[in-house]
């Protein structure tokens, strides 16, 4: 009799089977499969996959979980092996641009050896960019199913990778499937928030397996018998499994009876069909359990020390079972829950020993496991057998070999290991061949490439406490302390620029040397983001001199970019070629000819920055969509092409192009970049839902641009405008003051694009001070306003705005300051500005009675947003031309008693009880000019009173439709 009852077709879940199915004849996509351990996850993968074996290809990937280790990239290691051996090395090199496979070298070593030996951040983009690619041409042959299976064990670098392609498949027929055990995610789960994050991302679907009905109970206990069971035995079996399918077969023996009395734990339930095997069969999957849910034959009979026909003649009754499954060249449990009982069945004594078998089975034939996996598992089953001393050799080769495939977190957790075990390990240093300080220094780097700044700030500061302050130490803590000061600032954390300057004074001044340039380089960027002094204009021109000197071309185009960031001139004339932009030229002259395309894409990054700043918006565009498209082939479209994409979205709003900066904003956000970039990103896509009247979105903008506190002006100034824009959108002007608060202090022009940002806030702050009628803040405005540069055509066309809201302020509603806001936006080709700017002009122009020029503003600024889809703007311009009547033509001949049509439109205002000042508001015109028509009303109708007047003309039906 089975130890476990096994049902020949899948019960329950035919729904489920379905959305997957129709789920890949849509891809792309991705499918979120969810559910409590034993509902059936695995099994509804297996029909899946041969239920599209036909049309579609299916790999799958598993998790492996090692204790509270997760393995580097595991599930895709796994199925770039099952690719090679279908299709081979050479058919994976045909599916990648140029048959490049050495970017996979770092997950699979059949691809040979990585191109760079460096660990970079761009290496880690450019690999997550060849999988993607490798996916998707694949899928071009041939819809492809990417299965990941148990993602709750998935560690640090395959949730990255998983999120990267659930957020970037294109068009390609993939879909992506993730299982996951919802009840091990507890509150601080790490796999919880990329869940809730993936489930924003369109094209991402949620499917949560439930327990079985009682009848579904009935059907599945019905296939394990091959009858129709008891009514009683269904009854029995719906109670006690609370219709998890795992614990239905559990229960259910083949010949009908319970396999177990009611047992006091899960533990006991899930054990109770091994203890019915032979205890040697009992001790040899007590053994398996120690090596995961998956376990080669080889490795078990090494850890077992039985010979291939002994082992095999073991373990047949618990494969008779059901305990175990066969697995290609090994076993696998029939489920995990009954790995994990056997395994925690297991004394202390027990534990250990076992593990030591698996470590010293390792280190005896190393060829037992894939070469990827080796250090990493020694290092798991040393550390569970409690040697500190072999752990910390095997966890300081496995943080090697993390490193090498580029998994940061993995290699920072094995490091941290290392660190823990070192004082239990007297000759820790001459055993791995280096010292504690070199652990902490690269615990250090790692920390900071896999963004664990705050792990990071802490190594450091202990390495820097280990390390005496002695001159022949001062190159490292120099590297110390400027690796402290960039992770310090990138959280917005103080001390960032005394680290740096601390790193500075280290290195003797006399003796230039790279590491001083870049620590001088490092301080210019942070310090002119964060202080008001010329220090870090001199810090890079001191790293210029000295990369010049020792001919390091990185330092010296470094120096140039923040000099170029310090010192953007938008002055120097729209079309003539000033001192940055001869300083970005000389700086993409360098990049080309050093060859690196990190360097060119940065100076893509600041010439697209210049030229938006500049108003020359489509070159702008250019620049930067051709920078897009290079971080793209190159592999780093998260990091530089971000900062890219920001840089082509922002003049793309200018031109009116707002459905091709929504769609880029779309997808770059949907890529995750780093940190740094999001607020921008998220702040212009508020900007257009704002401008189209989507507040809600424009709301969901704002709050995940205040989730990224980052000190840059850029940044800080560009969520202030998106909110109080927000909030005059909302008609809370005295809201948009509040949130312009931040920008209204003394100027700070030391700070790079204080002017360029600046003023768009100073716009919005005077609109809410008219709006409100007028304000004490309004006297702030002005001193912030006179106090700030105007450089360049673009700051001229937001000053000529400013000077015309200012008015409007101060109660007078100019037509010329606003017709010359309005064509200075005109010369720049930005139709929203100018469609905002001819509102006002067309308002203006009816206030000073000229209906005609008031006509043809509003008509333009009407055709601009109709164009652009600005539907506020749209019913302000709807709204001013119906009440001031300018559709068409007056007629003076329908008005009666010799009225004039403005004395008729005041008439059909008095009819309707409207006081002076309400019928000037309507028609845009002093209440004294409505008191005169008023009175000339009276006379013409030869009446006493103003409600005499309206008598008449309701007596008369003046208002009628024919008027």
């Amino acid at each position: 009799m089975s130890a476990y009852g096994t049902s020949p077709i899948m019960v329950g879940r035919a729904g489920q089977l379905g959305r997957l199915t129709e789920a890949l004849a849509a891809a792309p996509g991705a499918v979120l499969v969810g559910g409590e351990a034993g509902l059936g996850k695995s099994r509804l993968i297996r029909e899946f996959g041969a239920a599209v074996k036909d049309g579609a290809r299916l790999l799958v990937g598993g998790c492996l979980e090692l204790g509270s280790d997760g393995l580097p990239f595991a599930p895709f290691t796994t199925v770039l092996r099952g690719l090679v051996r279908d299709v081979g090395v050479d058919g994976v090199a045909e599916l990648l641009p140029r048959g490049a496979t050495s970017g996979l070298a770092r997950l699979l070593p059949e691809f040979g050896e990585p191109e760079s030996d460096a660990a970079s951040g761009e290496e880690r983009a450019r690999l997550f960019e060849t999988m993607l690619t490798l996916l998707e041409h694949l899928a071009e042959r041939s819809p492809v199913a990417l299965v990941i299976e148990d993602a709750h064990w998935a560690d640090r670098s395959t949730r990255d990778l998983l999120s990267f392609l659930v957020r970037n498949v294109g068009t390609a027929p993939l879909l992506i499937v993730v299982t996951y055990r919802s009840d091990e995610l507890h509150r601080s789960h790490p796999l919880r928030p990329l869940l809730a994050e993936l489930g924003r991302v369109e094209r991402v679907q949620r499917l949560d397996l439930p327990r079985l009905t009682r009848d579904e109970v009935g059907e599945l206990v019905a296939d394990i018998l091959g009858r129709t069971p008891d009514p009683e035995l269904v009854d029995t079996v719906q109670s006690r499994s609370e219709g998890n399918p795992l614990f239905v077969e559990t229960l259910v023996g083949c010949d009908g009876r319970l396999v177990c009395e009611l047992p006091e734990t899960l533990r006991d339930l899930l054990l109770a069909g091994v203890e019915r095997l032979p205890e040697e069969t009992q001790e040899a999957l007590r053994d398996a359990s120690g090596g995961g849910t998956r376990i080669d034959h080889r490795l078990l009979a090494a850890v077992t020390r039985l010979d291939d026909a002994a082992l095999t003649r073991v373990l047949r009754p618990a494969v008779a079972a059901n305990v175990l499954e066969v697995d290609g060249e090994g076993y696998a449990f029939r489920h995990a829950l009954i790995r994990e009982a056997v395994h925690d069945d297991l004394l202390p004594g027990e534990h250990t020993r076992l593990h030591t078998r698996y470590a010293e089975a390792l280190e005896d034939d190393p060829d037992l496991v894939p070469a990827d996996r080796l250090w990493h598992e020694l290092s798991h089953h040393w550390h569970a057998a409690h040697d500190a001393l072999w752990a910390l050799v095997a966890s300081w080769k496995a943080a090697g070999e993390a490193r090498r495939r580029v998994a940061y977190a993995e290699c920072l957790d094995m490091l941290a290991r290392v660190l823990e075990l070192w004082d239990r390990v007297p000759d820790a240093a001459e055993r791995i061949g280096a010292s504690q300080i070199e652990v902490f220094e690269q615990a250090v780097q790692a920390a900071e490439s896999a963004g664990e700044l705050d792990r990071g700030v802490k190594y450091a500061t202990g390495a820097l406490r280990m390390l005496p302050d002695v001159p022949e130490n001062a190159f490292r803590r120099s590297e110390l302390l400027e690796r402290r000061g960039r992770m310090l600032f990138d959280q917005t954390l103080p001390g960032a620029v005394d680290d740096l300057r601390e790193a500075v004074r280290l290195l003797p001044a006399d003796e230039p040397t790279s590491q001083r340039a870049r620590a001088l380089n490092t301080l210019a960027t942070v310090g002119r983001l964060l202080q008001n002094s010329d220090e870090p204009r001199q810090a890079a021109h001191a790293a210029l001199e000295i990369g010049r000197a020792v001919n390091d071309r990185h330092a010296e185009v470094e120096a140039l970019l923040a000099l170029s960031c310090l010192d953007f001139d938008y002055g120097a004339g729209y079309s003539e070629e000033g001192p940055t932009e001869r300083l970005l030229e000389e700086m993409r002259r360098l990049a080309d000819a050093e060859g690196d395309d990190r360097l060119r894409l940065r100076v893509a990054v600041n010439r697209s920055h210049f030229l938006e700043g500049s108003g020359r918006h489509a070159e702008a565009v250019e620049i930067a969509r051709d920078g897009v498209q290079k971080a793209q082939a190159t592999g780093v479209a998260r990091t530089q092409g971000a900062f890219l994409a920001i840089n082509q979205a922002e003049p793309l709003v200018s031109l009116g192009r707002w459905d091709e900066a929504d769609t880029l904003l779309r997808r770059t956000i949907d890529q995750r970049p780093p940190r740094k970039v999001r607020t921008s990103l998220f702040a212009i896509a508020g900007e257009i839902a704002t401008a189209r009247g989507d507040l809600a979105r424009a709301v969901r903008m704002l709050g995940y641009a205040r989730e990224v506190t980052w000190p840059k002006v850029q940044d800080l100034f560009a969520t202030r405008r998106l909110e109080a824009g927000i909030r005059l959108a909302q008609g809370r002007p005295d809201a948009a003051l509040v949130a312009a608060e931040p920008v209204l202090g003394d100027p700070d022009e030391s700070l790079p694009d204080d002017s360029r940002y600046a003023w768009p806030v100073l716009v919005l702050a005077a609109t809410a001070c008219a709006e409100l009628g007028g304000s004490p803040e309004f006297e702030r405005v002005e001193k912030r306003a006179q106090a700030t540069l105007v450089l360049g055509a673009l700051q001229q066309a937001w000053k000529s705005t400013y000077d015309a809201s200012a008015a409007r302020a101060r109660g007078d509603l100019n037509l010329d300051a606003w017709d010359e806001a309005a064509a200075a936006w005109k010369a720049l080709a930005n139709p929203y500005q100018e469609a905002l700017a001819l509102s006002w002009a067309g308002q203006a122009a009816l206030h000073a009675g000229d209906r005609d020029a008031a006509r043809h503003r509003l008509a333009r600024a009407t055709d601009l947003a109709r164009d652009l889809g600005a539907v506020p703007l749209l019913d302000r311009l709807s709204g001013l031309t119906q009440r001031a009547r300018l559709g068409a033509q007056a007629d003076p001949a329908a008005a009666p008693f010799g009225l004039t049509p403005r004395e008729f439109e005041v008439l059909r205002l008095v009819a309707e009880g409207r006081s002076n000042r309400e019928i000037a508001g309507t028609l845009f015109i002093s209440a004294k000019t409505a008191s005169v028509h008023v009175s000339n009303i009276l006379a013409k109708l030869d009446v006493a009173s103003r409600g005499e007047a309206a008598a008449t003309a309701h007596r008369l039906s003046l208002f009628t439709a024919a008027h």
